[in-house]
């Protein structure tokens, strides 16, 4: 109890401070400063999402086209400048699959001891996305794979390359997966290239690109499962990435174990956070682009424990953090979905007209196609701010994957719950030396 009350004085110590002297940050950003737009990212996230659903649209969890899309992501992280760790898995059926991961250090927090010292710790932030793909079961009959089809980057050097038509105008659907969950990993490397321009992180980031997630999460659980006792401890927020482009709406959600007694705030704090992010800069105002929460209120057993739960703050879906919220680690998970229904049995992906033939459905579903949803969602580009010239796309991926991207980013800059980083908290040791100096003048 003293411990936890005595970290309360240092945080709300070290806000003042920091508040009181704009010139130390939390984290310093090296950013260009003529540039005024936020998550100015251009296409690179998009053309990244598309090029994966196109090259290797059969991406099913041990399949060669799911290797392939993670040697592809392999060599996307090494053209970002960095060296990525290749982490190998076994499936439950003997499949082999690979995590690629990205730690980057950063400058740590000075965290309280009981004693009263503060002592340097290197809290983890990990931002996370699985790259595989596949339908669900009931649908592999309608949208058979052709295993002996071999996916080679000859056949898409040319990239204004589109469909044949008469190739498409017979099948309505391709699967390939670009919303669930090609735009997610597009994301990740968008914010892994964004990333490079953030100096003085006080977090050590951990970039982690799952494979076989749709199986079961079994990258995110070998990846868990592979941390050492010291390593899990040391996390303080995953954020989870996945089918951000057919939703009507972009939504960042808690995980499920928020609802624990005593420890909602705890476990919803980034997500408040993420929000903060969202509405201080100038997302909407810029790309239209607005993050949602999930505000339904719908009384259920969340947990079946029996009693009911306010249904609230948390997604009707689940993906890769679910392996981190079990162990009671704050997650922020970031989907496009719609929430806005009455009954959790009513809800669903999206109320498009155009987007029906799987009940409002499409991650997972034969519809989760790029050139039926880019037919029906992208729209042309626009004058946004009326100054007569083009200057928003129409893109709805584009704008998704990079509005997300620079939301966790920012979000990594609100710092950790339990400590300072080394600018707080050498303001914190000044502030603390001229109260000292002034108390004691006082006295004489």
């Amino acid at each position: 109890m003293k411990r936890d009350i005595f970290r309360k004085i240092i945080a709300l110590t070290a806000c003042v401070t920091v508040l009181a002297q704009p010139l130390l940050l939390s984290s310093c950003k090296n950013k260009n400063k003529n540039a005024e737009k936020p998550a100015d990212y251009g296409s690179f996230g998009s053309d990244i999402a598309r090029e994966i659903a196109k090259k290797y649209p059969d991406r099913r969890p041990y399949s060669t086209g799911e290797s392939q899309t993670g040697a592809y992501i392999e060599e996307k992280i090494k053209e970002l400048g960095y060296q990525p760790e290749v982490q190998s898995f076994n499936g439950s059926d003997g499949g082999s699959s690979n995590n690629y991961i990205v730690r980057i250090e950063g400058t740590g927090f000075y965290c309280a001891k009981d004693d009263g010292t503060f002592e340097l710790e290197h809290r983890v932030a990990i931002i996370g996305t699985h790259y595989d793909a596949a339908l669900l079961p009931e649908f592999v009959e309608e949208e058979s794979y052709d295993e002996d089809e071999d996916y080679d980057d000859e056949d898409y050097e040319d990239e204004d390359d589109e469909y044949e038509e008469e190739e498409t105008s017979e099948i309505k659907y391709v699967f390939d997966g670009i919303s669930d969950n090609a735009s997610g990993t597009a994301c990740i490397l968008t914010a892994l290239m964004a990333y490079r321009d953030y100096k003085n992180v006080g977090y050590d980031v951990w970039f982690v690109f799952f494979g076989a997630g749709t199986d079961d999460f079994s990258g995110a659980k070998a990846f868990y499962t592979s941390l050492s006792p010291e390593e899990r401890d040391s996390i303080d927020v995953m954020y989870d990435v996945d089918s951000l482009y057919a939703g009507d709406k972009v939504y960042a959600s808690a995980g499920f174990k928020s609802i624990v007694s005593g420890k909602k705030y705890e476990l919803r704090r980034k997500l408040y956070q993420a929000y903060d992010v969202c509405f201080a800069n100038t997302l909407f105002t810029n790309y239209g682009f607005d993050l949602y929460y999930n505000e339904s209120g719908i009384k259920t057993d969340i947990d079946e424990d029996g009693l009911s739960d306010i249904f609230k703050e948390m997604p009707n879906t689940t993906s890769d953090f679910s392996v981190f919220d079990d162990k009671m680690i704050p997650i922020v998970y970031f989907e496009s979905y719609e929430y806005n229904f009455t009954a959790l049995s009513q809800m669903k992906e999206t109320k498009n007209l155009s987007l029906q033939d799987f009940g409002g459905n499409v991650r997972r579903t034969p519809s989760d196609c790029s050139y039926f949803l880019d037919s029906v969602l992208v729209e042309e580009d626009y004058d946004r701010n009326g100054d007569g010239e083009i200057d928003c796309t129409g893109d709805r991926l584009q704008i998704r994957i990079n509005c997300v991207a620079f939301i966790i980013i920012e979000s990594l800059l609100k710092g950790s719950d339990k400590g300072m980083t080394p600018s707080e908290y050498e303001a914190y040791r000044v502030e603390q030396t001229k109260q000292t100096y002034t108390s004691e003048s006082y006295l004489v």
